[in-house]
């Protein structure tokens, strides 16, 4: 029998296999920039799996939620006071080490934000990006990407219809006379791209001929056996008949002497009994040539 420790060990090792390795991190409020003393909230999307929150400051690195910072409620990491050191780089990881996708947080002191999606925007989507003050405020605002100015919108509010990868880079907005926001930086996730079926090649004996070569045709076809029996059906009697008249022709010009027995027979009536053969011999082959 296996001892409890082997069995403690297999069991480890089926339930380490069975967890999933990807987990999301997720933000409410979904921004990357939060003003000074503002709430965050941070989840995992696998929680059950053993996922927790960690992150990267200027001052800590790999720090977990709830050591130094934020506390546990439930599945959820809680900010209740955010401050400036809390800025910086986090995610969410296992007790196996798998990590999920990462988010920037900036923390600012200022009067003035800018809010933008915290995960990739998908091409070909529209993305609106907001610029917020501290307190309320109806002044309009400038939009710059990558440190260049692109327009002046009076409701602070500037969409990008259909998104494309070349309009990935840094953001910030300035509104006058409350000063400009951190940068954010906005990713652009490409379009999963469909799997091209594979190419499969026709046999040769199932090559079709081309339209400018026609098919083979026999050149000399046989004679049904119908058709050969009637042939020869209106061929015989005139093959037949033309036997006989050639054979009656040599027989009266080069046939032998009658017999002296013969001899008394008259002329005229031998010639009359020939006659009369020969007119019977005609008709038959008439008559046979008639049907």
């Amino acid at each position: 029998m296996e001892s409890p420790s082997l069995l403690r060990l297999l069991l480890l090792t089926v339930s380490l296999c069975c967890r999933p390795n990807k987990a999301s991190l997720t933000l409410r409020p979904s921004t990357a920039q939060l003003f000074y003393g503002e709430s965050l909230h941070l989840s995992c999307e696998e929680d059950s799996a053993g996922w927790t929150v960690k992150r990267n400051t200027t001052k800590t690195t790999m720090t977990e939620c709830g050591d130094t910072w934020g506390k546990l409620r439930a599945s959820t990491c809680v900010i209740s006071l955010t401050l400036l050191k809390d800025s910086g780089v986090y995610w969410c990881e296992s007790r196996e080490g798998a990590t999920s996708n990462t988010v920037n947080i900036t923390i600012t002191g200022g009067d003035v934000i800018l809010q933008s999606p915290v995960l990739p925007v998908m091409e070909g989507a529209a993305v609106t990006l907001n610029c917020t003050t501290r307190t309320p405020s109806n002044l309009p605002a400038d939009f710059y990407k990558d440190g260049s100015f692109i327009r002046t919108e009076s409701t602070r509010q500037m969409t990008i219809h259909h998104v494309s990868k070349s309009d990935e880079g840094l953001y910030h907005c300035n509104i006058s006379g409350k000063g400009q926001s951190p940068p954010s930086r906005l990713a652009v996730a490409a379009l999963p791209t469909a799997k091209a079926p594979p190419i499969t090649k026709a046999p040769l004996a199932t090559k079709a001929p081309s339209a400018a070569t026609p098919p083979p045709t026999d050149s000399a076809p046989l004679l049904s056996p119908v058709r050969l029996l009637c042939h020869l059906v209106v061929f015989c009697p005139y093959f037949v008949s033309t036997l006989l008249l050639v054979s009656l022709w040599r027989q009266r010009s080069a046939g032998p002497e009658p017999p002296v027995s013969m001899a008394t027979v008259e002329p005229n009536q031998a010639d009359e009994g020939l006659d009369d053969k020969y007119d019977d011999v005609i008709a038959n082959v008439t008559t046979e040539h008639d049907f």
